[in-house]
């Protein structure tokens, strides 16, 4: 059985979050776990503080205190190369005594990726004025030209063919494919 690459929540102390970064990459290397552990991401995002004087400063900011995100495959060796780093008190969702950590389904992490920039949401704008057909939901079968596309809602508004006319249907983006 193969392992799924899945991410983790490693707990560290707080304000160590990028040394523990730093520290895991290096291991990461020297060990030769590099197929094993990919990723290393800090959460942070860039806020405007105002200063008692009027002035703005723009401050880094942790999105989770004292938790660094690794993506990985979890083997006994990867786990112990994790674990073991400096500063690195466990892994969130393992009870310790030697129990595996649960990871994070791919809905969470990808809000928190999403939310740093690290990756992007899709867009479907590539889908305007095509034929698709409709293959989950109630309408499944149908088929029609889109002629509305709402990236932040993920919706679609889809010219169905209802009672011999076309009706403007709204479809979830995951509910069609293109012909």
């Amino acid at each position: 059985m193969t392992q799924q690459v899945r991410w983790y929540i490693i707990q560290t102390y707080s304000g160590y979050e990028n040394a523990v970064k730093l520290d895991l990459e290096r291991r990461v290397e020297s060990m030769g776990m590099s197929d094993y552990i990919f990723r290393v991401v800090v959460p942070e995002e860039t806020v405007i503080e105002k200063k008692a004087d009027g002035k703005e400063k723009e401050k880094i900011r942790q999105l989770f205190p004292g938790y660094v995100f690794v993506e990985m495959i979890v083997t006994d060796e990867s786990w112990f190369v994790v674990r073991n780093t400096p500063r690195v008190t466990g892994f969130l969702g393992s009870s310790g005594g030697g129990t595996k950590p649960v990871p994070l389904s791919p809905d969470e992490i990808n809000q928190i990726l999403l939310k740093v920039g690290i990756i992007s949401k899709p867009t479907w704008a590539h889908l305007l004025g095509k034929e698709v057909e409709v293959i989950n939901g109630t309408w499944l079968g149908m088929k029609g030209k889109v002629t509305h596309v709402d990236d932040d809602q993920e919706k679609l508004t889809v010219d169905l063919d209802l009672f011999g006319r076309g009706t403007p249907t709204e479809i979830d983006t995951h509910d069609v494919k293109e012909i």
